[in-house]
């Protein structure tokens, strides 16, 4: 039993010896602006107090490792470090833009401490954060200008695509229509042509029976008078007659 104690009394003491070891390291660098063996030896402490996590929290907000710092600044309890705290926090989120945040944590050391410093860092953020919900609000109404504006110009667009479909389609209406027309009316050359070809060829078909007609009659008429002479006895050389209608060189008759 007395060899538990002992033990336990001398990693108790080990544990404390080493603690202050990197606690005197710690500030050592710290005065040295060794900032990052800072870190190292505060990590390694143990037992940290809530003045550790402080002074770890500073270091690493002088680091400018805002999240980190804000993660130990948080940790604090002791009710006389409150203040410190809480304007180191508002320090912080302002640093990383959280404006809302900060002002919330100014607020909170304010209720603490009547602090100048920390009065003058809230309402300079209240005025930074007006004016950047100033520029929001009027970057929003640009934004949403612009929205109706594309909106309309898209609206415009369809429409001209409308207007335009709807003189394409109305061109090929008119280019059908057109169509149709000129086939009508190539039928109804075509129907003309055929028409007069018909009429040709009936004519040159009459023209041809007529020619064969008075061919035939020429034949005939040959025949009557040759038959005249024979049954006359007269002995003259017939002369052959012209097609119907026709004179004679000569007016010779066949008596």
């Amino acid at each position: 039993m007395r060899y538990i104690i002992l033990v336990f009394i001398t990693t108790l003491l080990s544990a404390n010896i080493n603690d202050d070891i990197n606690i005197y390291k710690a500030q050592d660098a710290y005065v040295k602006n060794d900032l990052s063996s800072t870190i190292e030896y505060y990590k390694k402490v143990e037992d940290k107090t809530d003045e550790i996590k402080y002074n770890l929290a500073n270091t690493l907000y002088k680091q400018k490792k805002y999240d980190e710092s804000i993660s130990w600044y948080s940790e604090i309890a002791n009710k006389d470090m409150l203040f410190k705290k809480y304007h180191n926090l508002g320090n912080a989120y302002a640093k990383l833009g959280k404006l809302e945040t900060a002002i919330k944590n100014y607020k909170d050391a304010l209720k603490i401490q009547n602090d100048k410093d920390t009065r003058f860092n809230l309402e300079l953020l209240q005025k930074t954060k007006k004016q950047q919900d100033k520029k929001n609000k009027n970057n929003k109404n640009k934004d949403n200008k612009k929205k109706k504006q594309n909106g309309k110009d898209k609206k415009d667009a369809m429409d001209d695509e409308d207007k335009k479909d709807k003189q394409t389609t109305s061109n090929k209406k008119q280019d059908k229509i057109k169509e149709k027309k000129d086939n009508k009316s190539n039928l109804q050359d075509k129907a003309k042509n055929s028409k007069k070809e018909q009429i040709k060829k009936q004519d040159a078909n009459i023209t041809k029976e007529e020619n064969l007609q008075n061919t035939e009659i020429s034949k005939l008429e040959e025949k009557k008078w040759s038959k005249m002479l024979n049954n006359r006895e007269l002995n003259t050389l017939m002369i052959p007659l012209k097609n119907k209608g026709e004179n004679n060189e000569q007016n010779i008759k066949p008596w």
